[in-house]
């Protein structure tokens, strides 16, 4: 599952991409994202070696272009992941994908290590602390929220340890930098695929349930902030109705318990805006076991999760953000590798900037475009990808891939 290679029109797919990215960073609110032209790129402390988003792709051949700059680095990089059941890309995906891109930009194994906080605040803070003391000058967190983030930033800056924020944003927090998808855009495009599925599927009268991640995740702030704004256009025009908003979580069975408690009292609803595959799958499970049928319930999700991606097969779900994390581990990788060796990261790789709403400061980021996966382009995304295989993703619905152009 983790092997990567190159396919054909992968470059200019990714180019393009990449150009994509500024014109999506510029549609969100101040809250969220902005592109950049400019980027924090910059002469001082700059490197004869470079590299730009539009480089990236599933081979990693790119990362070798920064191999002069992971030699003048001094000290080890160490990457603190969150937890394992929000969803399964950190173990699957993040974990390998970091290491073979810091591997590929000439980095040491002993020089970089990768950690999981497996769900609790004080393990990533332990963590963290035990990677200074054994050397690290650069941390790349994904962080449990914004609490632990924040006092984990203190702690490095305080031993002169830089710090890159990675996915989620630590609101109050002092990072250097910021890597993650266009989360406002990864939430419009849930939404709208929404509406598509609902008008596609000849949903009458949408009754809607629309959940949300944990409160604590900025980025689950920053994803209903986007299908929000898409939904209530439907809302207002009195042809959907808002049925329940749930408080949110990304644990699965309290997920599960939030719908099963709203769908006990509203069994108009007919429709559910579901903010990720692992939250979704025991709900539409749920539903399987209520009777309801194929292509009559619409879900959304996010993370094109196997699991996700055979509800869509099954017709329980609409579609799924797919974020090709090869691309937000490369980007973090090179950025860190930057800031290791006292360089300024490119405005070619910097290409956007994110607002930290707690302390009011401008973020220099990464912004990465993500993408809708309906059974339409699930052989073009994904697969193509090797994010999943088609083998295993067919198991159980060859009927369903070979409509879909998959040969498992």
């Amino acid at each position: 599952m983790y092997s990567v290679s190159g396919r054909a029109g992968l470059a200019a797919a990714a180019a393009a991409s990449a150009a994509a990215l500024l014109i999506a960073g510029c549609s969100s609110s101040s809250s969220s994202s902005s592109a950049a032209s400019g980027g924090s790129g910059g002469s001082s402390g700059s490197s004869s070696a470079s590299i730009s988003l539009s480089q990236l792709n599933n081979s990693f051949s790119a990362m070798s272009s920064l191999k002069s700059v992971a030699s003048a680095g001094k000290g080890s990089v160490t990457v603190i992941l969150p937890d394992t059941v929000s969803s399964t890309r950190y173990v699957e995906f993040d974990a390998p994908y970091l290491k073979q891109a810091f591997t590929a930009a000439g980095l040491s194994s002993s020089d970089l290590t990768v950690e999981n906080a497996l769900g609790s605040d004080a393990t990533q803070y332990s963590d963290a602390q035990t990677a200074i003391t054994k050397g690290a000058s650069v941390l790349v967190v994904d962080p449990l929220d914004s609490g632990v983030g924040a006092n984990i930033e203190k702690y490095a800056n305080s031993h002169g340890v830089a710090v890159i924020d990675y996915d989620r944003l630590t609101l109050g927090g002092t990072r250097k930098y910021y890597v993650s998808f266009d989360n406002v855009q990864v939430g419009k495009v849930m939404g709208q695929g929404l509406v598509s599925c609902v008008s596609d599927w000849g949903v009458k009268n949408p009754n809607v349930i629309v959940m949300k991640g944990a409160p604590t995740d900025n980025n689950a702030t920053l994803f209903a902030q986007g299908y929000d704004g898409v939904l209530q256009s439907e809302f207002s025009s009195g042809k959907w109705k808002d049925v329940s908003n749930p408080g949110g979580t990304w644990d699965p069975p309290t997920a599960l318990s939030e719908f099963e408690q709203q769908y006990t009292a509203h069994k108009n609803i007919n429709a559910a805006l579901i903010p990720n595959d692992e939250n979704g799958a025991p709900i539409i499970h749920y539903l399987q076991g209520q009777g309801i049928k194929p292509k009559t319930f619409p879900t959304t999700g996010q993370d094109a999760t196997l699991t996700g991606l055979q509800n869509i097969l099954g017709g329980y779900q609409c579609g799924t953000v797919y974020k090709p994390i090869y691309l937000e581990a490369q980007a973090a990788a090179a950025l860190a590798l930057y800031v290791r060796a006292g360089k300024t990261p490119p405005s070619s790789l910097v290409n956007g900037t994110v607002e930290d709403t707690q302390s009011h400061t401008s973020v220099p980021s990464v912004l990465l475009n993500p993408e809708w996966v309906t059974t339409k382009n699930m052989n073009s995304t994904v697969i193509a990808d090797k994010f999943v295989p088609a083998s295993q993703l067919c198991k159980g619905y060859t009927a369903a891939c070979t409509a879909a152009g998959i040969s498992g």
